[in-house]
């Protein structure tokens, strides 16, 4: 039987090799999720145009199709974020949108089911007619003293707390709760805080207190103060 060169086997087996090293990326690369970016057409890109118009930073129409509009959106979104404003929502971008596992139920970030429902209670309540920018900012001041030494480290603490929120003692804790509101405190969860740090918020219409008039202030959001 004829015998093969040395340099023939060593190109076969170089071939193989090579061969087989592709059919595994290949395969590898069917289970690695596709990210949205410019020319992207998916259920997830309609919820990406739903949370940058909801921000105010998408004009379009939510058609679920990636176009110039929605990655010119994506970028601003990112640019306020910290985030690498490269026009792609990936892995980041999406949970600072508030977008993947913590939609459509379940807990979110380490709040249950029952804290989401609590916070977005509150939110409804006293942010009801208020900007969508509003709403989550008002979500965060509540998980914002949850953090603060002088308040409650829990959130039921902090929206417990005696004189904290005036739906607790009007009811509006016990009306129905506004989609928004969930939405709103979902966001507030996964990092948007409208509020610049926030720990107070009123309405100077409605309020009665002197003392929260001497807060310094940090933003306007529709009627409310945010305040440090």
């Amino acid at each position: 039987m004829r015998k093969w060169p040395k340099v023939v086997w060593r190109v076969t087996v170089l071939v193989l090799v090579n061969l087989i090293a592709a059919g595994i990326l290949l395969n590898l690369s069917g289970n690695v999720p596709a990210l949205s970016k410019l020319g992207s057409r998916s259920d997830e890109v309609t919820q990406i145009q739903t949370k940058l118009k909801e921000r105010g930073l998408y004009a379009g129409n939510i058609d679920g199709i990636f176009g110039t509009q929605t990655q010119a959106a994506v970028i601003q979104f990112q640019k306020q974020k910290g985030l690498t404003p490269d026009g792609i929502a990936g892995p980041a971008t999406l949970q600072a949108l508030g977008i993947g596992s913590s939609q459509g139920g379940g807990s979110v970030t380490g709040f249950s089911d029952a804290d989401l429902d609590l916070l977005a209670r509150v939110v409804s309540a006293e942010s009801r007619g208020e900007p969508y920018e509003g709403q989550v900012a008002v979500a965060a001041v509540i998980l914002n003293r949850i953090e603060h030494p002088s308040f409650p480290n829990t959130l039921s603490g902090v929206i417990y707390q005696p004189g904290a929120f005036s739906c607790l003692t009007d009811g509006g804790i016990n009306a129905p709760v506004a989609d928004s509101a969930y939405r709103a405190s979902r966001d507030a969860i996964n990092g948007w805080d409208p509020s610049g740090g926030a720990i107070y918020y009123y309405n100077p219409k409605k309020s009665t207190s002197q003392w929260i008039f001497s807060r310094p202030i940090i933003t306007v959001i529709g009627e409310h103060r945010f305040c440090s």
